[in-house]
């Protein structure tokens, strides 16, 4: 066709190559995603230790080590915190990623202990990669959220409940833009010094009565500079590269969980990063293409660690037997957990914002001795029913619990290893919250083993 007169330019015929450009190739590695959908403590160690088990690339994209995760292999319990539990594979390579805060005594003080422990982490060094952009929690940083928390204990009567490991305070530093990075300290180290310095004066001049050593941080970080070296890499070339090359099995195991997400959860009662699935794009550096699987893993009852709104919450003698059943003690703090029945309007409200393929159910067999168990099916506010979960804390601690109540089993599930074999009320249980959630449950935990995960499908 001819426009104004002139003849219509005529694009050179594209060649093959433009062709398959423009043809949208489907991703050949995609990462399966493990998440908390609840407060934490639901048992997404076991979950990832499950998966971990054939996996070639175990991340950790946020938090620090604030998170708690325990895993049991040959009856050896071990304890991680900013490891990625996938570590306990020989042939897997271990990652953690730019979205994590590093407190270098923390990771290496970890590693001795399981060490100690058994044979599980041997050679762990030569399996462990950490990205160049991850930034450092410093001691004083941690000194910082001591003091925040006392200070917010004398002027509200109530703390945040943090864990006191400084992972508040190092975010507060990335946001601020006067944060230190592993790629700073093992590069140029005067220049790191001097960084550090500044960083650290900043900290005096807003908490004067602050105890920090800077002379002896800094020789001891100099010796983990030498430790860190050979371990750093630059995360996005080492995702992308994984992710685009020959065939992998990668798993992301998220710390902390949905309802601890910084712009998701029950603020200001939550953690510092982005524990939903958003945090796995930005704390790893991968497209959200590549995101495949996401399983949420929910506890068959709730628990909460610290203070903040707990709808559930059973403060009687059903909360106390869910903890001592469950021996509900935070690994990080060891502190008691509060404990309370299954809420499904929260764990609903988790699966909007990370959309799970399927859920893993944990600790079942803790509701054993039960003859009737309520689960949490809505909400309402001066009898006016809540749409969806509020934002406003103040409106959840008014909330009232609609429940419902299913008949309990009353006999061990413990060594049951197939859906099958759960007592027919066990079976209805899974079943209500697969239809309630309209996800599909894929494992079901009856114990603290490996083997005390039934998969259902």
């Amino acid at each position: 066709t001819e426009q104004h007169g002139k003849p219509a330019f005529k694009r050179p015929r594209e060649n093959g190559q433009v062709e398959s450009l423009r043809t949208p190739k489907e991703p050949r590695n995609k990462v399966t995603v493990v998440l908390g959908a609840q407060w934490g403590d639901e048992g997404k160690g076991k979950v990832v230790d499950l998966l971990a088990m054939d996996a070639d690339l175990v991340c950790r994209c946020q938090g620090g080590n604030n998170a708690g995760h325990t895993v049991v292999v040959d009856s050896v319990e071990y304890d991680f915190h900013l490891l990625p539990s996938g570590v306990l594979n020989k042939k897997a390579v271990s990652f953690i990623g730019n979205g994590v805060v590093i407190h270098l005594p923390g990771l290496f003080e970890e590693a001795e202990k399981n060490l100690q422990k058994g044979k599980g982490l041997e050679g762990w060094e030569e399996r462990l990669k950490i990205s160049d952009r991850a930034h450092i929690v410093f001691n004083f940083h941690q000194a910082v959220d001591g003091i925040q928390e006392q200070q917010r204990q004398l002027q509200a009567g109530k703390n945040l409940g943090t864990t006191k490991k400084g992972i508040g305070p190092a975010y507060s530093s990335k946001a601020a833009r006067n944060g230190l990075r592993v790629c700073d300290l093992v590069s140029d180290f005067t220049v790191f010094e001097e960084k550090f310095r500044v960083l650290a004066e900043h900290f005096l001049t807003m908490y004067p009565n602050l105890n920090v050593d800077i002379d002896n941080e800094l020789q001891q970080l100099k010796e983990y500079a030498e430790r860190l070296r050979p371990l750093v890499t630059d995360g996005v070339y080492f995702m992308h590269k994984a992710l685009t090359g020959h065939s992998k099995k990668i798993l992301v195991e998220g710390a902390n969980a949905a309802l601890l997400d910084i712009d998701f959860g029950t603020y200001p009662f939550v953690t510092s990063s982005n524990c939903t699935v958003g945090g796995v794009c930005t704390g790893l550096g991968v497209p959200p293409s590549y995101v495949g699987r996401v399983y949420g893993v929910v506890k068959a009852y709730t628990t909460r660690v610290g203070v903040g709104a707990f709808p559930t919450e059973q403060d009687n003698e059903v909360g106390n037997l869910l903890q001592s059943r469950g021996r509900e003690f935070g690994v990080t703090t060891d502190r008691q957990r509060r404990c309370g029945w299954l809420d499904l309007i929260l764990v609903r409200y988790a699966h909007m914002v990370n959309g799970f393929t399927a859920i893993a159910l944990t600790k079942l067999d803790i509701l054993d001795t039960l003859s009737e168990i309520k689960v949490g099916v809505a909400y309402s506010v001066d009898d006016e029913p809540l749409p969806s979960f509020p934002a406003n804390m103040d409106v959840l601690t008014r909330v009232s619990v609609k429940y419902e109540t299913l008949p309990g089993w009353c006999c061990s599930t413990e060594d049951v290893r197939c859906f099958e074999e759960l007592p027919p009320q066990a079976q209805s249980y899974i079943r209500f919250i697969e239809d309630f959630l309209q996800v599909p449950v894929k494992w079901v935990g009856v114990g603290k083993s490996r083997e005390s995960m039934i998969k259902l499908f």
